[in-house]
């Protein structure tokens, strides 16, 4: 009978089974190859967490060199201004030399940093008011990406008569600007709220707000929120007069782009932004299962309209915005307001229709506001309750 092979703890007898002696002999081998794979997968896992932090430490020291010699670096992201698709893209942009922007006044907080009202000062003397949103001191590189990111949208974006205009950015040295038009006199919502309880003068155009400006306005506003669908297949996402500049000749630009901007991702973050429009604004959809579609902007333009021939009333004043969506399931929809013609309120109530596919497209809408506007009236619309800045936010759903 052949030896045992080597390591066997005894020989195997007459009476031992081959199975039996071949187990037996092989028995050591388990605790030497287990503990010898535990060992080198160790070592392997250590390799790895060493050469990850080597290179996290390598990327730390390129971000703490963010910003260097008074221009920022940014070296890694495809938002990066060092990049040079995002420096082609930016550069006919950059605010020239010979401009300066003089007297800024803080107006509000942003949402990168503070937006001031200033004027823009050219080298032959011609001036302009502009305002001036800044990348606040201190942002980290994600923040300072994504507003080069907010940079970039503008410039895609601003190419249509009424939509905000973006004039420059800054982003060659510090701090960064975004540097948009300001139209005089501006926010839509409060230049409505200027002509209550007043005898508009036929000289002053900007005075005489009847409803055939109604119309005007409008149609203006419609054919900015159509542009943003057709060429970008953006959904502005509040749609309000707070987000619509009016400037002279009563011309009319969206503005307030900050949710279409957030709603090009797809995480929380554009659910937060969503939820901060007001409830008496959104559509059902929109409530109900955060649905936004364009036929969900377009049912905010019906509110937009409402807020136009009521010189900025605030949407369905008698509910609670908790109480709106229970009462629009049960079809109830606000009266014709005082100064509103049938024509006008009739697409209103089509803007409002419950099922979103049945509401109009914003390039219908333009069609129906031409052919109707010979109907509307031209007399001043007169409104004489001052409005009062805390009941407003109350009524309109805007306090928490």
């Amino acid at each position: 009978m052949p030896a045992a092979p080597h390591g066997c703890g005894r020989k195997c007898s007459n009476t031992t089974s081959l199975s039996e002696c071949f187990e037996e002999s092989f028995a050591p081998l388990p605790v030497i190859i287990i503990p010898s794979l535990l060992a080198l997968s160790t070592v392997l896992v250590v390799a790895l967490i060493f050469c990850s932090l080597h290179k996290n430490n390598q990327r730390g020291q390129r971000t703490s060199a963010h910003f260097t010699n008074g221009q920022q670096r940014v070296s890694e992201g495809p938002t990066s201004v060092s990049t040079p698709k995002v420096q082609a893209a930016l550069h006919p942009w950059e605010i020239p030399e010979e401009c300066t922007l003089e007297g800024q006044e803080f107006c509000q907080p942003g949402r990168y940093g503070p937006i001031c009202k200033g004027l823009l000062r050219q080298k032959d003397g011609a001036s302009s008011f502009v305002v001036v949103k800044s990348l606040q001191d201190g942002s980290n590189q994600h923040e300072t990406e994504e507003f080069v990111e907010w940079l970039l949208f503008h410039a895609t974006v601003c190419k249509h008569q009424n939509v905000v205009q973006m004039l420059f950015c800054q982003t060659k040295r510090l701090p960064m600007h975004l540097v948009l038009d300001a139209c005089n006199p501006g926010n839509l919502l409060h230049y409505l709220w200027s002509l209550r309880n007043k005898s508009p003068s036929a000289a002053d155009q900007l005075q005489n707000f009847s409803e055939m400006s109604v119309f005007l306005v409008a149609k203006q506003v419609a054919a900015g929120l159509d542009y943003l669908m057709s060429e970008h297949r953006l959904v502005h996402g509040d749609v309000a007069a707070k987000n619509i500049l009016i400037g002279p000749g009563l011309s009319a630009r969206v503005s307030g782009l900050g949710v279409a901007f957030e709603g090009r991702k797809s995480n929380s973050a554009i659910r937060q932004r969503a939820a901060e429009v007001p409830l008496k604004w959104q559509a059902p959809e929109r409530i109900m299962m955060q649905l936004s579609i364009d036929r969900s902007d377009v049912w905010s333009y019906g509110i937009l309209l409402y807020e136009l021939i009521t010189l900025g009333s605030p949407p369905y004043p008698e509910l609670e915005p908790l109480s709106v969506l229970p009462k629009l399931q049960a079809s109830y929809r606000m009266k014709k307001p005082k100064n509103c013609g049938a024509p006008l309120y009739d697409l209103m109530k089509y803007c409002w229709m419950w099922s979103f596919k049945d509401r109009p497209a914003f390039s219908a809408i333009m069609k129906l506001l031409e052919s109707s506007v010979h109907l509307a009236a031209t007399k001043p619309i007169s409104v004489p309750e001052i409005i009062d800045i805390p009941e407003y936010n109350r009524k309109a759903g805007l306090l928490s």
